[in-house]
C-alpha cells in the first residue's frame, strides 16, 4: 500500500514548478476567455507572457472582498459575478456547474463536473484513510460546500461516506456505534463533542481512529487529546474559491502544498511577494478552468518553511494558518488599511520594512510607524511623517529600527489600544 496518493507527491521540485510555470499561460487565457470579471482585472496583459513567478508577481491580487463586492452588485444578472467560467440556463455560460453553493457573505461558488472538483483526496489519503473504508462526515451539507468537498475528496479514494452534517450529536453518536465507522472528517471542536459525550453516555466509538480535520484551528493540545483517546487527527487548508491548498502529513512539520496551486506569500495590503521564511498573506492561482481566479488573496496569514516534507513528498510547505491579513483599523473615527501603510513604504525606499502601532484609548489614539531602515538620512523621519498624513489622513510619529527589528508574524497595522 502506498504512502503517497499518487506519483506527483514525489516529482523533482524542478520539473514541478516547470509544469506549472507551462500551464499558466493557458489558464491566464482561460480566465480572460471565459472569466469577465477576470477578463476586466487582466485587461491589457498578455497570458502568454505570463511564464514565470516574477510574471505572475506584476498580475493584480483579487482579495475577497472585491469578489463578493462585484457578486453583490451584478446579482441580478449573474450571481458569480462574473468570476465563474461555468454555470446554468442564463448564468456565465449557460452549462456545466454541477452545483452552486453559498458561504458567508453571501458569496456564491460553483461546482463542476470534474471528480474530486476540489482536489481533497489528497488530504484525505495523507491522514490514512484508504479503499473501502468508512467515513463519517460532520461537515456541513446545508448551503455551504464543505460536506461536499469532503464527500467527493473521499469518494475518489474509494471510501463509504456516512453524510452526518453538523449538530445532532446523539443522533450521530448512534450512527458511529451502529456503523462503526473507521474514520472522522469535520471539524475539530466537533470531534470533540463527540468523544466527550460518548465518555459520558458509554456510546462504543472505538472504531474511529483517525481524523482529517479542518474549518478552525487545530492546536497541538487537541491532538494530543484525541490522540490520547485513540485518535490520530490531521488538518487540512482549503478554502470554498480555491479548494484544498495544503495538507498536514505524518511528519506533523508544517502543510504540504496541494500539487494544482501556485502559491505566493506577499506582504499583506500589496502584491508583493515576500521571502520564504517571511510570514505574509496567502495567494493562490489555482489550475481550475471552471473558476479561473488568478492571484486570489485568501486573506490568511502563514509563511513558507525550508526544506522537503520528511515524508518524502517533495512540494513546498507552509507553517499553517498564522492569522488574518486584513488588519484595518479605525483611528479618530478614519479606516487605517494595510494598503496606506504599504504606499506609505514605497514612497521611501530607505524603509525595508514597516509597522503602525496604534496606541493610547479609544478617543485618544497615537500613531506610530516603526520602520526598519539601515541608515537614516536626516530628514527621513518628517518626511515620512508627511506621507502618513498625506496618505491616511492622520498625524503620525515615527520610529527607526534597525532591518530585522520588527517581529515576523505578518502583521502591518497592530492595534494595541486599551479597550478596558
Amino acid at each position: 500500500m502506498s504512502d503517497f496518493f499518487d506519483a506527483q507527491e514525489t516529482r523533482d521540485p524542478a520539473a514541478r514548478e516547470a509544469a506549472l510555470l507551462a500551464a499558466l499561460p493557458g489558464q491566464v487565457a482561460r480566465a480572460q476567455q471565459a472569466s469577465p470579471a477576470m477578463a476586466e482585472l487582466l485587461d491589457g496583459i498578455d497570458a502568454r507572457a505570463v511564464t514565470s513567478r516574477a510574471a505572475l508577481a506584476t498580475l493584480p491580487v483579487l482579495r475577497k472582498h472585491e469578489l463578493l463586492e462585484r457578486q453583490k452588485a451584478q446579482r441580478a444578472d449573474d450571481p458569480f459575478g462574473g468570476y465563474s467560467a461555468i454555470g446554468w440556463k442564463g448564468v456565465a455560460g449557460g452549462r456545466g456547474a454541477k452545483r452552486v453553493f453559498q458561504s458567508p457573505g453571501p458569496i456564491y461558488e460553483p461546482e463542476g463536473i470534474a471528480g474530486d472538483y476540489w482536489r481533497m483526496a489528497r488530504a484525505i489519503y495523507a491522514a490514512g484513510f484508504r479503499e473501502n473504508e468508512l467515513v463519517h462526515c460532520s461537515f456541513s451539507y446545508h448551503l455551504t460546500p464543505a460536506g461536499a468537498m469532503m464527500e467527493a475528496g473521499a469518494h475518489a479514494i474509494g471510501c463509504t461516506t456516512f453524510a452526518g452534517g453538523i449538530g445532532n450529536t446523539e443522533l450521530q453518536l448512534q450512527a458511529v456505534a451502529d456503523l462503526r465507522p473507521h474514520g472522522y472528517i469535520g471539524t475539530p471542536s466537533f470531534l470533540k463533542i463527540l468523544v466527550e459525550k460518548a465518555a459520558e453516555t458509554g456510546a462504543r466509538i472505538g472504531s474511529i481512529t483517525k481524523a482529517m480535520v479542518g474549518g478552525e484551528a487545530f492546536p497541538p493540545s487537541l491532538r494530543d487529546w484525541l490522540r490520547e483517546r485513540g485518535i490520530e487527527g490531521y488538518q487540512s487548508y482549503a478554502t470554498a474559491d480555491a479548494g484544498l491548498i495544503a495538507y498536514e502529513t505524518t511528519a506533523r512539520e508544517g502543510l504540504v502544498l496541494d500539487e494544482a496551486v501556485i502559491l505566493e506569500i506577499v506582504r499583506p495590503g500589496t502584491g508583493d511577494p515576500v521571502n520564504d521564511g517571511e510570514v505574509g498573506e496567502v495567494v493562490v492561482t489555482v489550475l481550475n478552468p471552471d473558476y479561473p481566479l488568478i492571484r486570489f488573496g485568501t486573506g490568511d496569514l502563514s509563511a513558507v518553511l525550508p526544506g522537503p516534507c520528511p515524508t518524502g513528498r517533495t512540494n513546498a510547505r507552509i507553517r499553517g494558518w498564522l492569522g488574518r491579513a486584513d488588519q484595518t483599523a479605525k483611528v479618530r473615527g478614519m479606516f487605517v488599511h494595510p494598503s496606506q501603510v504599504a504606499e506609505i513604504v514605497r514612497r521611501h525606499p530607505e524603509v525595508v520594512r514597516a509597522r503602525l502601532v496604534v496606541s493610547g484609548e479609544m478617543a485618544n489614539d497615537r500613531m506610530t510607524l516603526r520602520a526598519e531602515v539601515a541608515n537614516a538620512p536626516d530628514g527621513l523621519a518628517a518626511a515620512i511623517a508627511t506621507s502618513i498624513r498625506d496618505i491616511t489622513k492622520l498625524r503620525g510619529e515615527v520610529e527607526f529600527t534597525p532591518p530585522g527589528g520588527l517581529p515576523n508574524d505578518g502583521k502591518v497595522i497592530e492595534d494595541a489600544r486599551s479597550y478596558s
